[in-house]
């Protein structure tokens, strides 16, 4: 079987969830425009099941703000894809929901003679308590009321322990709820200084060396112990396989030791993620993320249910083109903050290198994907050329035109994604969002598009044991289930499965 994947409901979905609903519900359909109405209404949340682009099921509930109730509107699966758990499945996604709108109770109707419907409602809690007799018409059918009491959680804000090792930099962190208590960072930079890159297997030895002390320090500034912690998440991919391993290894370890449930996490949604630690994470956005290993825009309608990968680097990512035109300059590694200090002196204009991906023969395919080794190969080209003819030239101007054609498409693309796609809001995230010229172009082009900027603290936007223990909080908040011990890791794991089961 592919992947199946729940998610929030949107009117993208509205057209197959209409073929469904004829097949499932026959003349008691609702009209199309009832159910636009319910996928968009404030007071509704709507899920959709889908295998590739085929809808199996869908289902919703309604909750009216100040009120307690939470009312189970429709579930429906696909005839042919009954008897799988796909019913449940999306009962159980309701459940959660509506413990997440703190309803008290959740009540549904259904048929008195679909048995199958109500066992499976029993064994989540429902009990049987009116009938409203021969409600169903043309058949006299009675429609059974049924209710279930969501009883409060013990602990609302969970204690989670973060672990991050997906590159060179091994993160623990701790959070409660949406509350940072401790984010501590081991970096193995320095060892691969020398190479002018991460190299994947010092990565992971340095992580073996680094996660026993940095663990213990990241309980300590907490101010708890293993004792206390609720859950455990860790970052499974996408990265570097060999340091993941490390990583999941250790995190499964420590669930095994402790009995504490394992949530495998997705490190991209992570970074998105981080942004609930100061303050809540507005949704829909779109999310910009920057680092050595990646460049991504995503576009977010729900950090746990619903991110779409609008585009990504075909070749290098930002941070690795940083980290060449640095080692071509003679600079340091890392190559980001020694060009941003080299530029900080230099003409932006001084030299026109190229935007990757931007003429109008590529928006077409590539509107929202990035490319930055041409970038690369044409410094290289300009300094070999100027050198090559004995010409003195400003380092500070190539450092500074270089980072510009970086910044110049990044934001473009960016604000591009938020116009197209009517979301006035934009967070970065990621180590290259350190980049001063990034930070301020990205802002002066929101304000003039007039899109909100959010930035997690820089401290928060480099990769992290705080990002991965957020998102993980916000799983265990959502009443979701834990990963099983049989996960992986996966150096590419796709930024639509923000959690792997």
């Amino acid at each position: 079987m592919t992947d199946i994947k729940l998610l929030a409901a949107s009117e993208d979905h509205l057209e197959a969830i209409m073929v469904l609903e004829h097949v499932c519900f026959g003349n008691d359909s609702w009209l199309e425009e009832t159910m636009r109405f319910e996928l968009l209404a404030d007071h509704t949340r709507y899920f959709v099941l889908l295998e590739e682009d085929k809808l199996l099921g869908y289902a919703g509930l309604s909750k009216i703000p100040g009120s307690e109730q939470a009312d189970v509107q429709t579930v429906a699966v696909s005839p042919e894809f009954r008897g799988r758990g796909f019913g449940r499945k999306l009962m159980d996604r309701l459940l959660a929901e509506a413990k997440t709108l703190k309803a008290t109770d959740i009540f549904l109707e259904v048929r008195a003679d679909n048995l199958p419907a109500q066992n499976l409602y029993e064994t989540l809690g429902f009990e049987h308590i009116d009938t409203r007799k021969r409600y169903y018409q043309p058949d006299n059918v009675d429609a059974w009321i049924m209710r279930a009491r969501l009883a409060p959680s013990n602990k609302t804000e969970p204690i989670v322990l973060g672990i991050e090792s997906s590159c060179d930099e091994t993160g623990i962190g701790i959070v409660r709820g949406n509350t940072l208590l401790a984010n501590v960072i081991s970096s193995s930079m320095d060892q691969h200084a020398r190479f002018g890159g991460v190299v994947p297997e010092i990565a992971a030895r340095a992580h073996l060396e680094a996660l026993q002390p940095t663990l213990n320090q990241a309980l300590h500034d907490a101010k708890v112990s293993m004792q206390d912690i609720d859950a455990i998440a860790v970052t499974n991919g996408p990265g570097l396989a060999g340091a993941l391993m490390v990583g999941v290894g250790a995190a499964k370890a420590l669930a095994v030791a402790s009995g504490k449930p394992i949530y495998a996490v997705n490190h991209l949604v992570g970074h998105v993620g981080v942004d609930v630690l100061e303050g809540d994470l507005e949704l829909p956005t779109i999310a910009l993320l920057v680092s050595g290993g990646h460049t991504s825009l995503l576009l977010v309608r729900d950090l746990l249910d619903d991110v779409t990968l609008l585009g990504e680097t075909i070749d290098d990512a930002a941070g690795e083109a940083f980290d060449k035109v640095a080692r071509l300059l003679g600079l340091s590694y890392p190559g980001g903050p020694a060009i941003d200090k080299a530029a900080a002196s230099g003409d932006p204009k001084a030299i026109r290198f190229p935007r990757g991906l931007t003429l109008p023969k590529d928006m077409e395919k590539h509107r929202y994907d990035f490319s930055f080794s041409g970038l690369k190969t044409a410094v290289a080209r300009w300094v070999e050329v100027a050198e090559a003819k004995g010409e003195d030239f400003s380092m500070a101007d190539v450092a500074a035109s270089f980072r510009e054609a970086v910044a110049d498409v990044l934001t473009a693309k960016a604000i591009a994604a938020c116009n197209d796609h009517g979301i006035k809001r934009l967070l970065l995230g990621g180590g290259v969002v350190a980049n001063a010229r990034l930070r301020e172009l990205a802002s002066e082009r929101c304000a003039a598009n007039g899109i909100e900027m959010r930035i997690p603290a820089l401290s928060l936007c480099t990769d992290n044991g705080a990002m991965i223990a957020a998102l993980g909080a916000q799983l265990v908040m959502a009443g979701r289930a834990p990963s099983s011990l049989e996960f992986g890791v996966d150096s590419t794991l796709s930024v639509e499965m923000v959690q792997t089961v």
